[in-house]
């Protein structure tokens, strides 16, 4: 009898220190950092130039990149709290793409596939975030916001820079974001983190063929993000 007293109360402390380990109080302060992918939207962007009567067959497309990301969440209560998503630079490439060959015409060459040039952004995000109360380690989230992406450093490659593309560039965006996600308490200050988010991100992208000749692509970004992340409660 006196054995199973004390399995009993092993056992209750252990229960109370798993919801302890697994709960957030109004006040915490939860700082974040790990891998976070931004995949963007796998559809083409069509190419308009004035000077070739307007909308070409040709159309931009821009790859994935990942970096380090960084979160930082702080609670009103145990169930909701506001997220600031943060990451180091992301770099992405961007290829034109022209099935109808039109390019070697105009250049001489076919620049089906060539990688155009490369932009650099930062996609700033605030979400406010609601915890489901599970009872256990496993906390499950969702979340709604708003982003704000700048891009920088854009310029061409150097093959198409030889055939007169120059003045890359792409307008900051502004748009919403949602996103799911849950940590898994690992103690009572260290979990894990993964979420996946959708961001709303259009931008113009403007750029010259020589001296002259316009061009411009309205590229919808809307990329979906991965992040597999280590965090830390204050």
């Amino acid at each position: 009898m006196k054995k199973k007293v004390i399995s009993l109360a092993l056992a209750s402390l252990f229960i109370s220190s798993v919801a302890t380990a697994a709960s957030y109080q109004a006040g915490d302060f939860v700082i974040r950092g790990g891998a976070t992918m931004v995949d963007p939207d796998s559809g083409k962007a069509g190419v308009n130039v004035p000077a070739l009567g307007g909308d070409t067959p040709l159309s931009v497309s821009v790859d994935d990149n990942t970096q380090l990301g960084l979160n930082f969440v702080y609670f009103f209560s145990s169930n909701w709290a506001v997220e600031v998503l943060a990451a180091t630079p992301f770099k992405h490439d961007v290829n034109i793409h022209d099935p109808e060959g039109i390019s070697e015409g105009l250049f001489g060459v076919n620049v089906d596939g060539t990688t155009l040039g490369e932009v650099s952004h930062l996609p700033p995000t605030v979400s406010a975030i609601y915890y489901f109360d599970t009872g256990s380690n496993f906390m499950p989230y969702v979340g709604a916001g708003l982003n704000y992406t700048v891009f920088f450093d854009e310029e061409f490659k150097s093959a198409p820079k030889s055939l007169g593309f120059n003045d890359l560039e792409l307008d900051a965006s502004f748009g919403w974001a949602v996103q799911v996600g849950a940590d898994y308490q690992l103690s009572d200050k260290w979990h894990v983190n993964a979420s996946v988010r959708y961001i709303d991100i259009n931008t113009d992208a403007d750029f010259k063929i020589g001296d002259d000749i316009k061009g411009s692509a309205e590229v919808d970004v809307d990329p979906m993000v991965y992040s597999l992340m280590l965090g830390y409660k204050f």
